[in-house]
Formats: structure tokens, C-alpha cells, sequence
């Protein structure tokens, strides 16, 4: 039987949530006494997130970033971003509170494809069908670090900016795999992994952490050579370069831009957190 003092918070949290579940579509479900708060999904939704989720507190620390908080929490960036109301550019501060709606691992691993309002698979290229799982030993993220300025000064690509959109993307660490497969601490896609196996000069196997690397940084460095600008080149390697020269940047890829853009400005002032 649910105690008074549950029955209490959950009234609280009801009440303090009420205005964001509005804005998202998003219904409070029952949750079981001592179970974390969930949230369902309403008939239609304007995030295109449908599905329970779980309600986790979060302090942002300094250089923590909406899609890195994402990549750890196993949430949706676009879903976080609406539902802490963050804007266009999803920006945070050090010390400021956010709820992360958590995706339940049931939902994780039945996911094929992520939604529409998320496409991480680069908008011109086409997703791949099959999930991949991992199964190497994670480097530490020191050791990924470390490759990525070793690799990116021999490619002549700015060290800050490579470590700035791996952090992004993976927070340094070489296990995480997406929906739309891009793979490791520099999250490649197998099609690009072949199609910069051209410029090594020899396969690459994104699974492995020189090969990663390898690949992301010669993405950069072509990205470099045909774009007009940083920014172009960043949200290209998010959005695909061809969606960029044909559609411009979308709404996420300028948040997703602004926040690499920070992460470099902090590693510049001497940030790491390996």
C-alpha cells in the first residue's frame, strides 16, 4: 500500500512537472512505490518521442553538453533539449538543474531507428539495417584523448576541435554504437568508414580505436578542404556535407554546433576531464 509520504511527492512532483509535460505532449504514468517516476506517452506528441521514460535529476558540471548528457544517460538530445525547454541551441550552464527523460532499456533495444526529430544517421546518407553491439575492451578515456591529438596534428586538423566533436559525439569513449550504427569515439558510419579507407589508403576498422580516430579525422580534414567555414565543416560531419550545401543547417545542427564550439573553447582554457 502507497504510503502517505509517496502519495506526497508524488503529488509534488506532478504538480512541478506539469507545465513541461504539457509542452511535450508527455502524460505522468503510475509508477510502482519506490519505482523512479516514468512518464507515457500521450496518443500524439509535437517531440516525436513516443514511449514511457524515466525521470532522472542531473546537475550539468562544466563542459557537460545536452547531447553528451544524451550519449551517458541513454536519452534522445532532441527530447532533453524540449523537455528542460533549452532553446534552439540546447546551451548549459555549470550548476543549473535539467530532468533527463531516460529511454527504458526495453525500448532501447527494440529501437531500430531513431526518430525523426533526431537523425543522427547524417540526413544524405542512408542508415544502416543492422545493430551493431560491442565487443572489444573500452580504451580509457585518456588513451582516446591522446590518439585523437596525436592523429589530428599529423592530418594537420585542429586537435581542440577534433576532441570537441568527439566529446560530442561519444564523450571519448569507444563504446558507444547508435541506432543508425555510427560507431566509437569519433561515431562513423560504416559507409564512411569505407569511403575513408580511400584517403588511408588501407581498411579501416571502426572498431578499433587508431581506425576510429583515423576515420574522423580525415572526415574533418575533407570537410576542411570543402566547406567555407568551421561552422560548416561541424555541422557537416553531423548533417552530412551534401544536406548542408542543399538545406543549410537544421535547428539541431546549430545547437550541435554551438555546443562543439564551447567544448573547444573549454579545452583551449585547459579542460579535460580523461
Amino acid at each position: 500500500m502507497t504510503s502517505t509520504r509517496v502519495r506526497s511527492l508524488t503529488a509534488t512532483l506532478t504538480t512541478t512537472l506539469a507545465t513541461g509535460l504539457i509542452a511535450t505532449g508527455l502524460t505522468l504514468a503510475t509508477s510502482p512505490a519506490g519505482a523512479a517516476p516514468a512518464l507515457a506517452a500521450a496518443p500524439t506528441t509535437d517531440t516525436g518521442f513516443p514511449g514511457p521514460r524515466n525521470l532522472v535529476g542531473h546537475v550539468v558540471r562544466p563542459g557537460e553538453t545536452a547531447s553528451g548528457l544524451a550519449v551517458r544517460y541513454h536519452a534522445w538530445t532532441a527530447e532533453l533539449i524540449r523537455y528542460n525547454h533549452l532553446g534552439s541551441t540546447g546551451t548549459l550552464y555549470a550548476g543549473q538543474r535539467i530532468t533527463i527523460p531516460v529511454v527504458p532499456e526495453s525500448l532501447r533495444d527494440s529501437a531500430t531507428t531513431k526518430p525523426a526529430s533526431k537523425p543522427k544517421s547524417k540526413p544524405d546518407k542512408a542508415p544502416q539495417a543492422t545493430k551493431r553491439t560491442w565487443r572489444h575492451a573500452d580504451p580509457s578515456r585518456a588513451a582516446v584523448r591522446r590518439e585523437i591529438i596525436r592523429t589530428a596534428r599529423a592530418h594537420g586538423v585542429d586537435p581542440r576541435l577534433a576532441l570537441a566533436v568527439s566529446w560530442q559525439e561519444s564523450g571519448w569513449q569507444m563504446h558507444h554504437v547508435s541506432h543508425a550504427d555510427a560507431i566509437g569515439a569519433m561515431q562513423v558510419l560504416p559507409g564512411t568508414g569505407t569511403w575513408m579507407s580511400l584517403y588511408a589508403d588501407r581498411p579501416l576498422e571502426l572498431t578499433r580505436l587508431e581506425d576510429n580516430v583515423l576515420a574522423g579525422i580525415l572526415l574533418l580534414d575533407f570537410l576542411d578542404d570543402n566547406t567555407s567555414s568551421t561552422r560548416n565543416q561541424v555541422a557537416a560531419y553531423y548533417q552530412g556535407l551534401r544536406a548542408v550545401r542543399e538545406r543549410g543547417l537544421y535547428d539541431e545542427t546549430q545547437a550541435y554546433v554551438a555546443n562543439v564550439f564551447a567544448i573547444r573553447d573549454q579545452i583551449a582554457r585547459g579542460w579535460n576531464p580523461a
